[in-house]
């Protein structure tokens, strides 16, 4: 079958994301591909679309059991044969998906590398393998961010199936991890595609240096504005996740915390409630979301500075996979720093490690567009700022530095490069703090003449010192700072330097949250998306499946727009396919019809107005736009007016080409009159309103 006709009539959308076509043909010519595409850019449909046109079986490798269950689901849901084969079934299941696979009742089967690996020998050699699709290709690499064993026996089953093409996934893989991937999974002339990693609907912003007990204020009051919003909270420690939730638990919400010490009954009680909206915050460490389809997270808050960019994209990009404005924040403190620095240390690839760490400070403590450094690190380049992140809302304002940066290396110097950021500023600011004392630094030159700025600014200052190249932060050396060969210069007068002013907690607070629209995005009817949500999660608990398995909120406000009333109109909405069609169309329809009779107590038009607007001389479009109905509906009502010999030229609004296409297909088809078969037959070439109007034509004249 058309890849074009399964991704409408299958999947519900009318255009394919970029890339994916150039994909799926190339896997259709039986070739390898390498895809890279960001989280919630779509890398499913590239393996999906390609698995319906084959005749035999294809078998995907995913990490993550929840995963698994999800995009299962969502593909019966769209009335296709798929299922998984991993550890969380029983014996029985297990045998009844071997048998299934084997008579060739399933086109898509998911398995854990592990259990690929353990039934690769026996019953998969009978299947007919048309396809391998090995998702998060990352974790088959050292150089990856994380290395899983079993992905490392993989090139052994590629070796096995020479004939059949493969196609690794990921959405988070630098140019070394790249390379290896490739060997690793012995990719045959495979071609590499790239996506943007541009997520325009997620705004970005960064809190730096903010004390424990006002970050969960700030937070407080972010979910506060948030109600009945899914979002994610990570942080870095099981304690901080049970902390986070507690507070947050203790002003009403719908939270629970995720983390690897609680036994795994827990662990899916706590994710599964997440994604039937049961819960709506999780706190978690980064164990958690990895597993998860869940395409209404509406923002995605770090409690910690993660350890690299990898991990921090991924993990925002659970915020807005379907497509609507979503909103990041990350918090970060220098203590993040040093404890994965030392982390890194202990661990394998400790160079790497920590010079990923040190690209992830640099973006948190940067004064220019967030979007074009978190891109540029992927390799791809913005012409321009972004517009939706912190630092573009907000321009840094520089002022001469040079007077406040002497004060600060002064003092460096003057304790002989001995201490760190924290004696440095205590210094600066004249603190009676015993440590001061003891170290006889009250009694240095530089001893108070900072004490006109704040604990936090005075901070603020000196990582941009840092950042700037003044100083070193000598982590080795239990964080003692280092005045570097520039900074030497600006002390002794020589050069002149610009800082940036501390954007403070409460201005960022007070600004209004940022409510981006998309540049499609028209108004939803907010009453009649919460009704059509309501339905939603009523069919979505009785069919046990999650609510974004039914339609996503992007399909819901697409509804709550156009208000769709016939099953044409309902198929024009994005992510509604045929089967969706026929399971749920009536039901959401009729939520639709009940709110528009009540939205409009005024009697409809009737079928005559049309013709009075007509007979004026106005075109089928200017009807439509004046009566605020779809075009089809207006065809319609010109069809029954021909057909009742009402004076109506239907002839000049539709082409003798296209009711001579109708009439072949309205025969072949037993000349039975429904629509549905002939679009489908007519490759959705033409539109419903048109075979109707052909139908008409047809019938009258002959």
């Amino acid at each position: 079958m058309n890849p074009h006709t399964l991704l409408r009539n299958v999947f519900g959308y009318d255009e394919f994301r970029p890339l994916q076509q150039e994909i799926i043909n190339r896997t259709l010519a039986g070739k390898d591909s390498f895809v890279l595409m960001p989280t919630g850019g779509g890398k499913s449909m590239c393996f999906q679309i390609p698995a319906l046109c084959f005749d035999g079986i294809t078998i995907i490798v995913s990490p993550l059991i929840s995963l698994m269950k999800d995009q299962v689901q969502a593909l019966q849901s769209n009335g296709v044969k798929a299922d998984f084969f991993n550890s969380s079934i029983s014996p029985q299941a297990e045998n009844d998906v071997i048998a299934r696979a084997i008579n060739g009742e399933i086109k898509l089967l998911y398995l854990s590398p592990e259990k690929l690996i353990s039934v690769s020998n026996s019953w998969l050699k009978k299947l007919n393998i048309k396809l391998v699709a090995i998702d998060e290709a990352h974790c088959v690499s050292m150089w990856g961010h994380d290395f899983r064993p079993g992905y490392t026996k993989l090139k052994a089953f590629r070796n096995s199936l020479p004939e059949v093409p493969f196609m690794a996934l990921t959405a988070t893989a630098d140019k070394s991890a790249r390379i290896d991937i490739e060997k690793q999974l012995g990719l045959k002339d495979s071609k590499l595609f790239i996506s943007s990693f541009d997520r325009k609907n997620l705004s970005i912003e960064v809190r730096g240096q903010v004390p424990k007990k006002y970050k969960l204020q700030e937070i407080g009051r972010f979910v506060d504005q948030k109600k009945n919003e899914s979002g994610i909270i990570y942080c870095l420690s099981r304690k901080n996740t049970e902390e986070v939730a507690d507070y947050l638990k203790s002003y009403g919400h719908s939270v629970a915390y995720y983390h690897a010490g609680m036994n795994p009954e827990d662990r899916e009680q706590v994710q599964t409630a997440f994604i039937h909206d049961d819960t709506k915050i999780i706190v978690a460490t980064i164990a958690f979301g990895m597993g998860i389809d869940k395409s209404n997270v509406r923002w995605v808050i770090h409690y910690n500075l993660p350890k690299n960019l990898e991990g921090y994209y991924q993990e925002i990009g659970r915020a807005g996979r379907d497509g609507l404005p979503s909103e990041t924040r990350l918090y970060y403190n220098m203590s993040d720093f040093v404890m994965y620095s030392q982390f890194a240390d202990d661990g394998a690839n400790s160079t790497m490690q920590k010079e990923k760490l040190n690209r992830m400070l640099q973006f948190a403590e940067a004064k220019s567009c967030r979007r074009r450094i978190l891109l540029s690190y992927f390799g791809e380049h913005l012409t321009k700022d972004c517009g939706n992140c912190d630092v573009c809302d907000n321009p840094p304002k520089d002022f001469d530095g040079t007077v406040l940066a002497q004060k600060a290396l002064s003092g460096i110097a003057r304790m002989k490069e001995k201490e760190g950021i924290t004696m440095l500023i205590n210094v600066l600011r004249g603190s009676n703090n015993a440590e001061v004392h003891a170290g006889g630094y009250s009694q240095i030159k530089t001893y108070g003449v900072g004490k006109d700025i704040s604990y936090i600014d005075w901070r603020d200052y000196i990582i941009q010192l840092a950042n700037q190249g003044l100083i070193e932060i000598m982590y080795s050396e239990g964080s003692a700072l280092k005045i570097s060969p520039i900074g030497w210069k600006v002390l002794k007068g020589q050069q002149s330097i610009k800082l940036t002013l501390p954007i403070h907690a409460e201005e960022k607070i007070s600004r209004k949250p940022k409510v981006m629209k998309m540049a499609d995005e028209e108004e939803a009817n907010t009453d009649l998306f919460t009704e059509l949500k309501k339905l939603r999660s009523f069919i979505s608990k009785e069919k046990n499946v999650p609510a974004y398995v039914i339609f996503s909120d992007k399909s819901l406000k697409q509804m709550a727009i156009d208000m769709p009333v016939t099953e044409n109109q309902f198929l024009g909405i994005s992510g509604v396919g045929m089967n969706k069609m026929e399971q749920y169309g009536e039901e959401f329809m009729e939520v639709i019809r009940k709110f528009k009779t009540l939205a409009k107590p005024k009697k409809t038009p009737t079928i005559l107005d049309t013709f009075v607007m007509y007979k004026e001389g106005l075109t089928p479009e200017e009807i439509a736009a004046k009566r605020d109905l779809q075009i089809t509906t207006i065809y319609s009502h010109l069809s029954q007016l021909y057909a009742e010999g009402r004076e109506v030229e239907l002839e000049k609004l539709v082409s003798k080409v296209v009711v001579d296409k109708v009439r072949v297909a309205f025969n072949q088809l037993d000349r039975a009159i429904a629509l549905k078969p002939i679009f489908e037959m007519l490759n959705e070439e033409v539109s419903y309103g048109e075979i109707r109007m052909s139908l008409t034509l047809i019938l009258k004249n002959e």
